[in-house]
């Protein structure tokens, strides 16, 4: 199987102290951090991948443009999805979106190019070494 327009993911989160803007220093408001909801949709872009990755096959994220509009306090959850628009070559591109109990959250584009494990850590281990 391999990578196609329209695949999709998700994920979600239950807002606690442990993943607010107060708690990764991003700003000091008991209410669900960007960084958190950033990684929220790698994740559902991650899990849209996951089922037609070969063995030893993974994927980075390179790029995100997200905007982040509503707030979600402590005790709320958040859905995020992510569906591929684009496919070129080992680039894949995603529209993400985010959501409450009350409505959209947030949204816009990431990008993930696929890798082979194995050869993506040799090159980070050998920036250790210059």
């Amino acid at each position: 199987m391999s990578v196609t327009v329209g695949l999709r993911g998700e994920a979600t989160a239950a807002v606690t102290a442990a993943n607010t803007a107060a708690a990764c220093a991003s700003g000091q408001l008991e209410v669900f951090g960007t960084p958190y909801l950033i990684a929220l949709m790698e994740e559902a872009a991650c899990r849209a991948l996951a089922p037609v990755l070969e063995p030893g096959q993974g994927s980075v994220g390179t790029r995100l443009d997200v905007h982040h509009d509503a707030p979600t306090p402590v005790g709320g959850q958040v859905r995020a999805e992510a569906e591929v628009t684009a496919v070129d070559g080992r680039r894949i591109t995603f529209r993400v979106a985010a959501w409450d109990a009350a409505g959209p959250v947030g949204g816009g584009t990431h990008e993930r190019f696929l890798i082979r494990e194995t050869s993506f850590l040799a090159k980070a281990e050998a920036r250790l070494t210059p």
